[in-house]
């Protein structure tokens, strides 16, 4: 069968518009459940097919698994290696342009990509260089605000310009340790496209061809980036009711912007759900057009109404979590249905306590989504920092992390010298060590026992720099573990545990042998040690450790639910103060409300065949138990759809008298045999 009897064979009216019409600016309202994966994946092959070069095609989406899924779609459906497609989260797609560019904007093209701790670490030792005191350093809050800084979305004034010197000093420090951090990956190509017209018309000339997945989730800076790039042939895939990143800077508005900014823009909406019942879908469109500042759908399904939605009154969380479990054992009986055809979601991961309690007493296996990421174990990341540094010596946060790791005499009067020299000097730790190295033993600030250690470790990383090119990686980074006698150093740090110690060496194996997998994967035409950093740094977690996570319960944050399905879903915690949150309610006015309220469209949305309710009655909150709520969002569901469930009454006295006797009965009663 040719594509073009393929896409007529399974695709819908809409789907179909949406795949072949390729030129002009699009704007696709993809309605949750709508097949919208399809439509891109069907649209990219339909390109190919018509003769539009890969090298021409740019896709960007939000997470790395989708931009694989999307990619192996393509490949499956085409039956070609498509290795000049660009499919890609706009995060990598921004470290592809910087490392070809950078060296304009005065870094290295070997720059490191600092994470959330790294970045944590530079804005305490700033902190410290400046004279902040402790209390002045609250490095979280801090680092938000230099996220709101870097993209815009706050400005220096009043209550917030005590901190201006010392991001001043933060951004000084990201450039002197030649490291960008996350909010760079969208700001620094942007600067780069408008100080070098000339590299941003070299990419403008290749992509001609541009769909971005998740449109609504789209920052001012990311719009701004498409926008800049885009020429008439672009398309966006997104939902304005799955809007609900405001907090990280996604704006639904960016829909608005692309009318106004394409102003020959064609409207293509996908209404027809594929995922849930009719009950289901008919409960989200009942609470959704409860928000006014959106674009008017309704979502419809062939799927039958199903069963209706389920709201139970539990007394409290511990009852709560109780009914959960007990539904989650029920159902899979009942229905012979796997653990993993089950999410419970809920607003916040403070409500996990309970129910992972619950779980482990009735023996459920369960994923809790944003647990601790395989890269984010101390072994592992002791590991990536001896990586991350023999590519780019001047990485200070990955140097100092590891310089006395194992321990080899460096301690914090070394430190402090480093830090004396490179001050003064103005250059990254590693040129201090080099520094030091060359002065005369009369004039050295440390002494010679220290400059022999300085030496020993310098050493290691010059002698493993053979990691940069060439193949066997893995065999490398395996010898690099035992060169510095890593399991010696765990044995030291787990003196009481030598099983904690080996469970530990089994994680660092681990990372050698999925190193060793990703070196051998014939696609990968790149095995060099920059790429496979750029890999796990850009991986998120959700893309980890997921074989491990078959066949259990998925216990998550409605956030962390987005773009997933499960046959059986529960909302827990559906009250005022949780759904929509105290803090949103206080703080953000109707904006907010309405965004809590696409959160729970979202949660709803998530569910295929049964979603079930719970709203607690009371709920401990600073060690007292508080009255709840029930949420205003379940009264926004039609009631002919809703089945409410309230918890069982005390049986009085007399009542148990009379149960009693009739179960002894019965337990009198002679058996006969089954035949």
């Amino acid at each position: 069968m040719s594509l073009e009897e393929s896409l007529k064979d399974q695709l819908n009216p809409q789907q179909y518009r949406a795949v072949t019409q390729l030129e002009g600016p699009i704007l696709i309202i993809a309605g949750a459940g709508s097949g919208k994966t399809r439509v891109i994946t069907y649209r990219i092959a339909n390109m190919l097919e018509k003769g539009i070069p890969q090298s021409a095609i740019l896709a960007l989406t939000f997470t790395n698994k989708a931009a694989k899924e999307m990619a192996d779609r393509i490949k499956t459906l085409t039956e070609r290696k498509l290795q000049n497609l660009t499919i890609s989260t706009f995060h990598a797609f921004g470290v592809r342009i910087l490392r070809q560019d950078i060296d304009k904007l005065g870094w290295r093209s070997n720059f490191s990509i600092y994470d959330e701790s790294d970045r944590s670490q530079l804005i305490k030792e700033t902190g410290r260089e400046l004279k902040f005191t402790a209390e002045a350093l609250d490095v979280y809050k801090i680092g938000i605000l230099f996220s709101d800084i870097k993209t815009g979305r706050k400005t220096w004034q009043g209550a917030n310009d005590m901190y201006r010197e010392l991001y001043e000093g933060y951004q000084e420090g990201l450039k002197l340790y030649n490291a960008v951090d996350f909010d760079d990956l969208i700001t620094l190509p942007i600067k780069l496209f408008k100080e070098h017209p000339e590299v941003l018309a070299r990419y403008k000339e290749r992509f001609r061809y541009i769909m971005v997945d998740e449109f609504q989730d789209t920052s001012h800076q990311q719009y701004e980036m498409m926008h800049l790039l885009a020429q008439d042939n672009v398309a966006v895939v997104g939902d304005d009711d799955q809007s609900i990143y405001s907090w990280r800077g996604a704006d639904y508005e960016n829909i608005v912007n692309f009318e106004k900014d394409f102003p020959s823009v064609t409207e293509i909406r996908l209404e027809q759900n594929y995922r849930s019942t009719g009950t289901i879908l008919a409960a989200a469109n009942g609470v959704i057009k409860h928000n006014t500042n959106r674009k008017d759908k309704e979502l419809w399904s062939g799927n039958g109404n199903g069963k209706p939605i389920e709201i139970y009154m539990p007394e409290n969380e511990a009852a709560e979590a109780d009914f959960i479990a007990e539904s989650i054992q029920g159902i899979c009986m009942e229905e012979k249905r796997n653990y993993a055809d089950f999410g419970v979601l809920m607003r916040a991961n403070t409500q996990s306590r309970a129910i992972e309690e619950a779980f482990l007493q009735a023996n459920i296996p369960y994923v809790m989504s944003g647990g601790t990421s395989f890269f984010e174990r101390k072994e592992i990341k002791d590991i990536i920092s001896y990586l991350r540094v023999i590519a780019n010596h001047d990485d200070d946060i990955n140097l100092l992390r590891i310089i006395n790791t194992p321990r080899r005499g460096i301690g914090r009067s070394t430190i402090e010298a480093l830090n004396t020299v490179a001050t003064q000097m103005s250059v990254s730790l590693w040129q201090a060590i080099e520094q030091i190295l060359a002065c005369s033993p009369e004039s050295c600030p440390v002494s010679e026992k220290t400059r022999a250690d300085l030496e020993s470790f310098t050493s290691i990383i010059e002698a493993n720099k053979t990691m940069l090119g060439g193949k066997g990686l893995s065999k490398k980074v395996h010898a690099l573990v035992e060169e510095i006698n890593y399991f010696d150093f765990l044995i030291g740090e787990n003196p009481k545990s030598e099983k904690a110690a080996r469970f530990k060496y089994m994680n660092i194996e681990s990372l050698i042998r999925s190193m060793e997998q990703w070196e051998n994967n014939p696609e990968n035409e790149d095995t060099s040690l920059y790429a496979y950093l750029n890999r796990i740094t850009l991986l998120s977690r959700d893309d980890l450790d997921e074989e491990q996570d078959k066949g259990k319960v998925n216990l998550m944050t409605v956030h962390a639910s987005k773009g997933l399905e499960f046959p059986v879903v529960f909302i827990a915690g559906a009250e005022e103060g949780l759904m929509p949150h105290a803090r949103a309610v206080e703080e953000g006015g109707d904006k907010a409300i309405e965004e809590e309220r696409r959160l729970f469209y979202v949660a709803v949305t998530r569910a295929q065949d049964r979603l079930l309710i719970s709203s607690c009655r009371k709920r401990r909150r600073m060690k007292v138990d508080v009255d709840c709520e029930p949420s205003r969002f379940l009264d926004e569901i039609p009631a002919n759809l809703v089945q409410y469930h309230e918890p069982p009454s005390a049986v009085e006295a007399e009542d148990a008298h009379q149960l009693l006797q009739n179960m002894l009965k019965n337990f009198a009663k002679p058996r006969v045999p089954k035949l």
